[in-house]
Parts: structure tokens; sequence; C-alpha cells
């Protein structure tokens, strides 16, 4: 059974959204002001321990926008690994090992995560992450909190009635002053 790995870039008020550029947001790029060499590494390390990736629809397409051009271990990796993707408006998939999800997105990512395996992991995807938590798929969160605050931008945990427990599995501080929580899914 495959493992569903969250992966993240949070500020500390939750804010998911436009940290690296994209348009449309008025504090677009907020990573940026935090960037060092051993996040990146800790990034490069996660994405080759990773299997595939799981994708929303603007996630894959800004990712497919950006890796196929670029050459490195990072990129060489990103542009291999197999890459599910769900999306509701999308009929084709130009990046290489892409695969298409449609209809019943929970229903099928169970599917892939009953099949052997290492693990999936999805990176933004905000609404995609949404669905997933709402259906109890996800088995580790790891975020990259980063020491801003926005005060404005879709936040990684939506609204809810209900109560989410989660149990820290590790920390991980930079000199930049970023921080990386892991948490499995589940009570403490």
């Amino acid at each position: 059974m495959r493992e569903l790995i969250v992966s993240e870039f949070v500020t500390l008020d939750g804010v998911m959204e436009a940290p690296g550029g994209e348009e449309g947001h008025p504090h677009t790029g907020w990573v940026f002001d935090f960037f060092a060499p051993e996040q990146e590494q800790y990034k490069l390390e996660e994405v080759l321990e990773a299997e595939a990736l799981l994708l929303g629809r603007v996630t894959y397409e800004g990712f497919a926008a950006a890796w196929p051009e670029r050459s490195g271990e990072f990129a060489d990796k990103m542009n291999s690994m197999p890459k599910f993707v769900a999306s509701t408006t999308l009929n084709e998939l130009g990046w290489s090992n892409s695969t298409l999800i449609q209809g019943d997105v929970p229903k099928e990512v169970a599917k892939i995560k009953q099949q052997e395996g290492g693990p999936l992991l999805v990176a933004g995807s905000g609404t995609l992450v949404h669905s997933l938590m709402a259906n109890g798929l996800i088995d580790e969160y790891r975020l990259m909190i980063f020491p801003v605050v926005l005060g404005s931008g879709r936040r990684l945990f939506p609204d809810t009635p209900d109560k989410t427990v989660l149990k820290l599995a590790d920390t991980r501080k930079f000199d930049s002053g970023v921080v990386v929580h892991t948490y499995h899914a589940g009570a403490p």
C-alpha cells in the first residue's frame, strides 16, 4: 500500500496560496524572501524519495509549464516520475508520464493508494488536498512553515465544524527561520 504525503509551503497564518510567483495574489512569491540552499536540499530529498506525484489541475499546469524545460537532478526526477492529475476540465495531459483522474477522485485516489509502490507526493493542489482531507486519504503532512503572516489568501486547512487531530512525527529547523513540521494523520 502506498503512503500519501501532502507537502506544502505555508505561512504562519496558514496561507498556501501563491508561494512561487503566481499571478493575481497581492503577496505572490513569499517563499523567495526566505530562500536557503538547505531548504532546496530538503525538497530534493523529498522528491527523490517519492515514487509518484498526485496533483490538482492548477498545480499540474504550473509544473507542466516549468519543469520539462529544466534539467538537473530535481527536474529530471520531476519529469520522469509518474504523475496522477485530478481534473474535471482537462482532457489531455502533455507532460510526460501523466495520467488523468476524472470522476470520483477520492475513490480513484484510494485505488491508487492500494497499489504496490512508494510514496505519492502532493504539492500545492489546494482543492485536491481539501478533498483528500475530507475523505481521510492523507497519511502524512509535511508543512514547510515560513515566518511570515500574509493576512489573506487561501489556507491549507479549510473552515470545518470537525476537529482534525494530527501526531507530530518530526521537526526540522533551517537557518532562514523556516521550519518543517511533519505530522501523521490520526490521534496522538
